[in-house]
């Protein structure tokens, strides 16, 4: 297969060409060139710009386009009316959060998606979800019949930039004791990006369309499952404090960011709790596979390692920031008289 990858270079997109090219397949990739430059062999590299640089790909044709990195429905308009005569198949990576109601769990690929009221908004933070579901809309209109539609949920693993889910791992291996938020009930879901990239590059193959959701791990997770497998995995003694809602809600401790792959049932963010409750079953009816949480959890330990200690953590606790708040927490816990302040009792 002849396939061209609309970014492929970071995270997601760079397994993508790692699987494509295991299986055999002639690989080329258009990017800005501004990140990882010449990172794989045996790749065409095509450089330019989505806004207005597409000429480039005027060169070739190929049998499927796999889009990594379409976030604004002008841009990714652009290509796919740049493509439509190029190219068999068009794979759009979109997101979970296209859902319109996320403060229930299950949304399936028949649930309604967030409209876009202004095509002219293009603030991807506030309006990332509801941009994604255009994106989705406008490949429709301009290929009818032969899109394959992704809508992950969380994304880990090795060179992941966020370090929504990094940071777990990494504070495991630390040991110690560690804060962990609420109860560890809560339902978590994540993908292993190769778990991901390896099955959109099969679904491409098959020539597959249609819209699926591509979450994880492939079993119900709690927190606290998640943790404890992980802890198991690494050889850890860490020693895991669970702090109630009520207590990190006052002392202004954020779900997904400062506690990340965790989302509380009250507040704001509750009304996004439905991205680590999606179902599923779609894909895995279709052959999406999934790596074990404890081989995720070593490699992406192995990943972190590779970074240095200069690394710049975009999520997670400090140190300092974590010592304080278990202080306090200890402190109420004393001044109410109440066992199990530490430990596995929370």
């Amino acid at each position: 297969m002849k396939l061209l990858v609309l970014g492929g270079t970071r995270f997601l997109g760079y397994y993508v060409v790692l699987e494509a090219l295991k299986r055999g397949h002639e690989v080329t990739t258009f990017n800005r060139g501004k990140t990882d430059r010449g990172v794989h062999s045996r790749v065409k590299e095509l450089y330019g710009d989505r806004d207005g640089g597409l000429h480039v790909l005027q060169s070739d044709e190929w049998d499927a386009v796999i889009d990594t990195c379409g976030y604004l429905p002008r841009l990714v308009r652009a290509s796919a009316r740049e493509l439509a005569d190029r190219v068999g198949q068009y794979t759009f990576i979109s997101s979970i959060s296209v859902y319109k109601d996320l403060s229930v769990p299950r949304s399936h690929e028949d649930s309604d998606v967030l409209e876009l009221e202004d095509e002219s908004i293009e603030d991807i933070p506030n309006h990332y979800g509801a941009l994604k579901a255009r994106c989705e809309q406008v490949l429709d209109g301009v290929m009818p019949g032969r899109v394959l539609t992704v809508r992950p949920g969380l994304i880990v693993g090795p060179k992941d930039p966020t370090d929504r889910f990094t940071y777990w791992p990494v504070r495991m291996s630390r040991g110690g004791e560690m804060l962990c938020p609420g109860r560890g009930d809560s339902e978590v879901q994540f993908i292993d990006v190769r778990d991901l990239a390896q099955w959109t590059v099969v679904m491409t193959e098959a020539k597959r369309t249609g819209v699926y959701n591509a979450a994880g791990p492939g079993v119900a997770l709690t927190m606290r499952e998640f943790l404890e497998r992980g802890r198991e995995a690494l050889g850890s003694r860490a020693v895991f404090t669970w702090c109630d809602e009520a207590f990190l809600a006052e002392h202004e401790v954020r779900g997904w960011s400062d506690l990340p792959v965790w989302l509380p049932s009250g507040g704001q963010l509750s009304e996004y709790r439905g991205i680590l409750q999606a179902d599923y079953s779609k894909a895995m009816k279709a052959g999406l596979t999934f790596r074990t949480v404890e081989e995720t959890v070593l490699d992406t330990v192995r990943f972190h390692g590779q970074r240095g200690d200069g690394a710049q953590w975009k999520a997670g606790l400090s140190a300092a920031r974590e010592t304080e708040l278990l202080a306090l927490w200890h402190g109420r816990m004393s001044g109410e008289q109440t066992a199990g302040g530490s430990g596995e009792a929370g």
